[in-house]
């Protein structure tokens, strides 16, 4: 290398005097051919060259005024002035807002102080010793200085021996760099984003998700038959924390000639109403998850960042390094565990950015009904006049997981088998040659429906609503991307640009042009990007208290009316059972469909019984007079394959009716068995598709289907009879009473 910049070196010394020359020769100054001395001539009648000029002076000779020397003398020291140092916004003298005085230095100890916490070793009472910033740089004149922190230790731990460099709140910019340098699949699409890769897990394992049982949780949480709640003991935490710490504090090899690893915490935000928001501290190992919690998360000013202090929940995410699975509960090496008393959340065996925001909803969910704040998988939007809306719907994909023993009853004897070196589950690439069945989830249009340009986008997917209104718990958005288009989904498409993380996708091997309809890797393809980049979202995203509460279900046996108003009670009975249908489908042909329910519309994410969170959902809209409605947005005339999806242009106009207010002035009628209200007119919707009923040829049919979906709802509402809902023990009575009557 100091070759080759010496030889750059020679090349510029010999353009710069051959640039002199030039210069000389324009001003007739030295090595010019033409003087204010007469001329000489040499041979063949040439002018000679002159090669003095009395009346210049020595400092001027070579002189070049072309522009600005620059201010280094080598390259490391030219790299090093390419980078500006940030400028620290904390007030060394004096006070400045809320913030009390204290200078940089004091700062920067205070908060490795603070990181070097959370990542202590716990069994061994020790916390590794940090520097902040990028070793990988320090030949570069990095003008960072490095504060060395410790705790007090009674004993030294391995990972305690040597220093830990950590990455604090990077830009997105340098998480690129991090990102395209040392983690292998991560590339830049030609649309800026950064398209990564989750490794072998390209979506939750719900199955793997377990949450510590201990006084705290024993009477709070929803345990037993129909909860997701998986316990697990103290103890198994402990192993798994710790095995996960000692993972993240062993990851500098920045000075073996290997790619450098370091840790990379964020420090952010969750619910952007500041009097109930929640700080939370997610130390990872990689680029991708720095870089889709910066996104997903709210994202603090400076001030706020240096005011941040010791945070209320951490997430250590090692997801490359698998959990032991000879402890208690560990049914593979994948484990996502919860610890609501230590306010802690370790990931082990699986790279799916996803288990972070799913994680951190299903703490919302603890935290906030401890506030009387109640937590909500839903999308919200706000009219210009203030209205807001809540729609709640199961998303578009299903998660099929089979262990080792159900592949095994399956598996032909040829089978090619793939088998991750992070789980002990096998993956097939020919499943639909196994599987004699597969089941698909059909969106129910909760992100299409809740996204609407005529109004503003709170929030896409979580949110909380307390005394003071609704607000957004993220900071961002996790659209689906396969078969993604521009004339589809605008917003998404133009969403995904530099910052964007794009998961899983498959993309032109030299223009970097990403193939939305290619599922190569997985259907469940997904972008994240902060929800700024929506040009209509609402900035903060909080609103005032809703005036609808819209909840969506794709019908595909086809009975359920396009729109019904509900009664409170109906709405908590069709919240709890959070309905919405698998389409089933073989090669072969098509089979019937298959109900499906999510309690709360969310079951895989709430902490306490889901008679919790109706309780609360009733009293809210009491106090401030939401009305209830059931959007079908699924098959009308028909169940799924005789049927037809109804237009998604009459689900707008219903959606539209419905902020508007003019559907609420209605004419209603009451339909037999479920004892829905439906309307008998609304513009711009055929009047016919109303009432399920006339859509059917075969009433007979019809009236079948009907009383096999009411039978589904009651015995999927079994499991619920059993609880009190609320403090008035005739409201359980009356939402029982809202269910389907035959």
């Amino acid at each position: 290398m100091e070759d080759a910049h010496s030889k750059v070196f020679s090349d510029l010394q010999l353009v710069y005097m051959l640039k002199c020359a030039s210069k000389a020769a324009d001003e007739n100054g030295e090595f010019s051919f033409a003087s204010n001395t007469p001329r000489s001539t040499g041979r063949k009648g040439l002018p000679k060259i002159q090669t003095q000029d009395h009346n210049k002076k020595a400092s001027d000779v070579c002189h070049d005024d072309s522009g600005t020397p620059v201010k280094a003398t080598t390259i490391d020291e030219l790299h090093s002035l390419q980078r500006k140092k940030s400028a620290p916004t904390t007030p060394i003298k004096g006070t400045q807002g809320a913030f009390n005085a204290i200078s940089e230095e004091d700062r920067q100890k205070q908060q490795l102080q603070s990181i070097s916490a959370s990542l202590a070793s716990l069994m061994r009472e020790t916390g590794p010793k940090l520097v902040k910033g990028d070793p990988a740089r320090k030949g570069e004149g990095q003008q960072i200085s490095h504060h060395h922190h410790y705790t007090p230790t009674i004993s030294i731990s391995d990972s305690a021996l040597k220093f830990t460099h950590y990455l604090y709140n990077l830009s997105p910019a340098e998480l690129y760099e991090h990102a395209i340098k040392n983690e292998k699949g991560s590339f830049i699409a030609s649309s800026g984003a950064l398209a990564t890769l989750s490794g072998a897990k390209t979506g939750r394992s719900p199955r793997d998700k377990r949450v510590v049982r201990d006084e705290t949780t024993e009477d709070d949480l929803w345990w037993g038959k129909g909860s997701p709640n998986i316990e697990m003991d103290e103890h198994t935490f402990m192993v798994n924390r710790e095995r996960a710490v000692d993972y993240l504090n062993s990851l500098d090899k920045s000075n073996t000639g290997k790619p450098a690893f370091q840790v990379f915490v964020n420090d952010q935000f969750l619910n952007w109403d500041p009097e109930h928001r929640i700080k939370v501290r997610i130390v990872s190992a990689r680029a991708y998850h720095s870089l889709f919690m910066h996104n997903m998360c709210i994202r603090p000013t400076p001030e706020e960042l240096e005011d941040f202090g010791t945070p209320d929940f951490t997430i250590y995410n090692a997801g490359q390094f698998p959990c032991n699975r000879y402890t208690h509960h560990m049914t593979s090496s994948t484990s996502i565990d919860i610890n609501l008393a230590r306010k802690e959340m370790v990931i082990l065996g699986t790279q799916y950015a996803g288990e972070m925001k799913k994680g951190l909803f299903g703490v919302m969910h603890y935290l906030m009904p401890k506030r009387q704040i109640l937590s909500l998988h839903s999308g919200c939007n706000m009219g210009k006049d203030g209205d807001v809306a809540l729609f709640f719907g199961l998303s578009g994909t299903v998660t099929l997981e089979l262990n080792r023993a159900t592949w095994s009853n399956h598996l032909p004897t040829d089978m090619c088998l793939v088998r991750s070196p992070l789980d002990t589950r096998f993956y097939y690439k020919l499943l639909l040659t196994v599987l004699p069945l597969v089941f698909f989830v059909t969106g129910t249009g909760k992100t299409t429906l809740s996204t609407d340009h005529n109004r503003y986008l709170i929030g896409d997917d979580e949110h909380c609503w307390s005394e003071n209104g609704v607000s957004n718990i993220e900071g961002g958005c996790y659209a689906k991307c396969i078969d993604l288009s521009r004339e589809k989904e605008p917003d998404i498409w133009n969403a995904i640009k530099f910052g964007t993380v794009l998961e899983n996708v498959v993309f032109d091997e030299h223009t970097r042009e990403v193939d939305y309809m290619d599922s190569s890797v997985t259907e469940n393809t997904r972008a994240a990007y902060p929800i700024d980049y929506i040009p209509n979202a609402k900035i903060p995203c909080v609103g005032p208290h809703p005036k609808n509460i819209i909840l969506l279900a794709c019908d595909a046996f086809g009975v359920l009316p396009p729109v019904s108003k509900l009664s409170l009670a109906q709405t908590m009975y069709h919240f709890i059972s959070g309905y919405t249908a698998l389409v089933a489908g073989t090669e072969d042909g098509i089979k019937e469909p298959q109900a499906t329910f999510s309690a709360c519309f969310g079951a895989a994410f709430i902490m306490m019984h889901p008679t919790k969170y109706a309780a609360m959902l009733s009293e809210k809209m009491q106090k401030h007079g939401a009305t209830g409605w059931l959007v079908n947005t699924g098959w009308s005339g028909g169940s799924y394959g005789s049927g037809k999806r109804i237009k998604l242009a009459y689900t707008r106009r219903i959606i539209d009716a419905i902020h508007s207010g003019s559907l609420l002035n209605a004419n209603y009628k009451k339909t037999e068995v479920f004892g829905l209200e439906i309307p008998t007119e609304i513009e711009g919707v055929p009047s016919e598709i109303l009432d399920p009923v006339n859509t059917w040829t075969d009433k007979n049919a019809y009236k079948d289907t009907q009383l096999k979906l009411a039978g589904l709802f009651k015995k999927n509402f079994a499991v619920f009879t059993d609880y009190k809902i609320g403090k008035n023990s005739m409201l359980t009575e009356e939402i029982l009473a809202a269910g389907p009557n035959y």
